[in-house]
């Protein structure tokens, strides 16, 4: 199973199963000279932002097109925060792209969002937490891309796992899961390549099947997190005023 894979021969196979055109392409070498200990960890890193890319581009398409929940995305509630201005879903999807989309989004919601993601993190990588499911680590021998359960692990009740929430492959056959992992890494990578395309087209790059779109034109910075709606944050006004040496951004 993929868990094994420690050396090259392990990742020739995989990379033929993946797709036997292109082969085994190693440019980094990772197989001859990276250790058990790497080659997991690369191998996690690409099974992960796969998933997180595969979101991503489908979220993309669902924003570009005006999709939205109903609602307040912020609000006051009472006399706690009653200066704090209502910011509707319809607000933020009026704002432009998913990209603008994103920089309108208030302080709170990113602060928000990026706790999240750190608590993710930390989870998915805790040696106890891997462990209560009878796993490992995946540069000690552990299974790339599993991530530990949430129910019966937390203080607060959760109904959902992360992964496979609704159960639907915890009954299938060592094959049928073998293979669907097969599909999930070639969907991860044709995503990854999806998302940083569509982002480059609108910022006016030529991207082969995607710059004829008609997509909304973003003059942001992608790779900021935080745009001028959260310079009441420390250090953000600092941030945005920053350009390389040269100017070469």
């Amino acid at each position: 199973m993929f868990a094994e894979i420690s050396n090259q021969a392990g990742l020739e196979a995989l990379a033929n199963k993946l797709n036997p055109i292109v082969g085994y392409w190693d440019p980094l070498n990772i197989g001859t000279a990276g250790s058990p200990e790497l080659i997991g960890w690369f191998r996690h890193a690409e099974i992960k932002h796969g998933r997180v890319a595969m979101a991503a581009f489908v979220g993309y398409i669902v924003q570009a097109n005006g999709i939205h929940w109903p609602g307040n995305i912020q609000m006051p509630l009472g006399a706690v925060n009653a200066n704090l201005p209502t910011v509707s879903y319809a607000d933020i999807s009026a704002a432009g792209g998913p990209s603008d989309q994103w920089d309108a989004l208030p302080t709170g919601a990113k602060l928000q969002i990026l706790g999240a993601i750190g608590f993710l993190e930390l989870w998915g990588e805790a040696t106890p937490a891997l462990e209560l499911d009878g796993q490992q680590h995946y540069v000690r021998g552990g299974k790339p891309g599993y991530y530990p359960t949430f129910k019966g692990r937390l203080p607060h009740p959760v109904p959902f796992n992360l992964f496979d929430p609704f159960g639907f492959s915890k009954n299938k056959t060592p094959e049928q899961k073998e293979r669907g992992l097969l599909v999930e890494l070639n969907n991860g990578r044709a995503a990854q390549l999806g998302i940083f395309g569509l982002v480059s087209a609108s910022k006016g790059l030529i991207v082969p099947g995607l710059d004829s779109l008609p997509l909304t034109p973003y003059k942001g910075e992608p790779m900021a997190y935080f745009s001028a709606v959260n310079s009441d944050l420390p250090y953000v006004s600092d941030m945005l005023n920053w350009h390389a040496p040269g100017g070469a951004f």
